[in-house]
């Protein structure tokens, strides 16, 4: 199994939606869970002062898998255009 993780920085002022965005999307949680060979996701946030830290955590068979969210590359993080928009 391969675990692969991504972590982004938002102001708090946009971390309740960006924190719905994640998880109810067709881009985020939602769209890894639906990839053949996804073994599960875990979606975190922590408060930092103004700041708030999401941390994602996806699981997966094998590198194939990881490849169809992510392309050819999948060392670089996706972004669209609502995560340009808060991070």
């Amino acid at each position: 199994m391969i675990a692969r993780v991504w972590h982004g920085v938002v102001p708090v002022a946009k971390a309740e939606g960006y924190a719905r965005y994640l998880a109810d999307s067709d881009l985020g949680v939602r769209a890894y869970r639906a990839i053949r060979g996804n073994r599960g996701v875990s979606l975190l946030q922590r408060r930092d002062g103004e700041r708030v830290h999401f941390l994602l955590i996806s699981y997966w068979d094998s590198a194939e898998s990881i490849r169809e969210y992510t392309g050819p590359d999948m060392e670089r993080a996706q972004y669209f255009a609502y995560d340009l928009e808060c991070l």
